[in-house]
């Protein structure tokens, strides 16, 4: 191959939303090409009109835009060069490297098992109608030269005599992504190693078509769930723009994807793009299979949330306290919100979090977690005591967190307990849960009437309990 600057490709099938273990694909070839200062191309697989939607290709572009991937040709469509793909099928089929068959798969296969009744079924037959199969080799090798995984050697009389053409004249993805890779110059090919087993084909096929040059390969390790599963639509979340509507970050799903299977080699988990892109080597990829961890993605996105400033975490943070909020829309106060962001912020782990840690603070009464009023209060023998203190204390101390601190402290020492476990039965009373937000800042912002209200409820209700 001629020493010319890198070109990939990434070529998704417009069949579904974007998978997240495509989307590490597209990064690493992303990534790839803004390293070595190459071209990032996106061809669009939609040679099958009866799986392909044009508003999931815009899904895909969406989801690669989300995730700050752009390109640098495209989107292409392989529908828009059928033409190309039936001159090349028309070329192998007069050469003698494709024939018409209309055998079925099981018996295609037979080569492949040495089955002794083989005897070459449709390749001598003429036929003229039927798909097109190209005719593998009978013997000898191909051997893939992998960057992560080194040379993947390939027996010919292992490769079935695999259909190129459809009975109804259109491409398989084998051919058109030959003829495409060809026809682009593409240089490196990086994707999933679930089509490592298709390689020998495509350069079969380029080689027939007599293309000398032959990409260099990458084939990226699967990712898996915490079962050690390849991870499936079917039983695992895998679609990029549900983590986008769970209040993800780009920037840390970006990084997060960056590491399923690439590290910089060194204990950093936290890289901005800048880096990511200055130190990303295909060649420190590993071969064995990455494990897709939500607890970490999420331990990931909480470091981003931190490291935004107050203002775009607010502004982040709006379309899920805005869009079908746990409260009354009028009842909504920004200055409100801005008031105890940092404490949320420093908290939060998604965006589609926020909500649930200040709904209280815009609900008429809070909405009781059940076994954490059974756990802090009805089984304390000095919640209504410290309940109705509480009540005393607050009703006339100055009302601000430092005071009110020091007035709740004294009372978890008068009764000989910790601060954290005087405070709980307030904390649930007030905000109907056991974790949020730092209890004085929040009752400072609930305000001292509404603060009273509730503790006063809650003493009611654990008297008719």
């Amino acid at each position: 191959m001629t020493s010319v600057a890198p070109k990939v490709r990434f070529s998704p099938a417009p069949t579904g939303y974007l998978h997240v273990g495509s989307a590490r694909t597209a990064l690493f070839n992303w990534l790839f090409a803004r390293h070595e200062g190459g071209a990032f191309v996106l061809r669009i697989e939609d040679t099958d009109p009866a799986l392909s939607r044009d508003e999931l290709i815009e899904g895909i572009q969406r989801s690669l835009r989300w995730l700050g991937i752009d390109w640098d040709e495209g989107p292409l469509r392989q529908s828009q060069r059928a033409g190309a793909y039936r001159d090349a099928a028309a070329r192998l089929h007069g050469a003698g490297h494709a024939y018409y068959c209309d055998c079925s798969q099981e018996d295609a296969q037979a080569r492949t098992r040495n089955d002794s009744g083989y005897d070459g079924w449709c390749r001598d037959r003429g036929l003229t109608s039927g798909v097109l199969r190209f005719r593998s080799p009978d013997d000898g090798q191909t051997v893939v030269r992998d960057l992560i995984r080194g040379e993947v050697t390939f027996d010919h009389t292992t490769i079935e005599d695999f259909v190129i053409e459809r009975t109804d004249g259109s491409a398989v993805f084998l051919l058109a992504n030959a003829v495409d890779d060809a026809d682009m110059a593409i240089t490196h090919v990086i994707r999933g190693e679930d089509l490592l087993p298709s390689t020998p084909k495509a350069l079969l096929i380029r080689q027939a078509l007599g293309v000398d040059d032959v990409p260099l390969f990458a084939h990226l390790p699967l990712i898996v769930n915490e079962k050690r599963q390849k991870l499936s639509k079917r039983r695992d979340d895998v679609a990029v723009e549900e983590y986008r509507e769970r209040g993800y970050l780009p920037e840390a799903m970006r990084n997060y994807l960056a590491l399923l299977g690439w590290s910089p080699g060194d204990d950093r988990e936290i890289l901005p793009i800048e880096d990511l892109v200055a130190e990303f080597r295909i060649s420190d990829v590993k071969a064995s299979p990455a494990f897709f961890d939500v607890r970490k993605l999420d331990a990931v996105n909480a470091e981003y949330i931190r490291a935004l400033p107050v203002a775009t975490f607010v502004r982040e943070s709006l379309p899920w306290l805005e869009t079908d909020p746990p409260w009354p829309p009028e009842r909504f106060d920004l200055a409100v919100f801005d008031a105890v962001a940092p404490l949320i912020q420093e908290r939060a782990r998604t965006l589609a979090e926020v909500p649930t840690m200040v709904d209280f603070l815009f609900l008429e009464e809070p909405v009781i977690d059940e076994a954490a009023w059974d756990k802090a209060v009805v089984r304390s023998p000095v919640a209504g005591a410290l309940l109705e203190e509480a009540i005393a204390l607050y009703r006339d101390c100055h009302w601000d967190t430092v005071e009110l601190h020091r007035v709740t402290a004294a009372l978890a020492d008068r009764h000989g307990l910790k601060l954290a476990k005087a405070q709980a039965p307030i904390r649930v009373a007030v905000t109907g849960r056991s974790v949020g937000p730092p209890l004085f800042e929040s009752l400072h912002v609930l305000g001292r009437e509404r603060t009273l209200e509730r503790l006063q409820r809650a003493k009611g209700r654990l008297s008719s309990s």
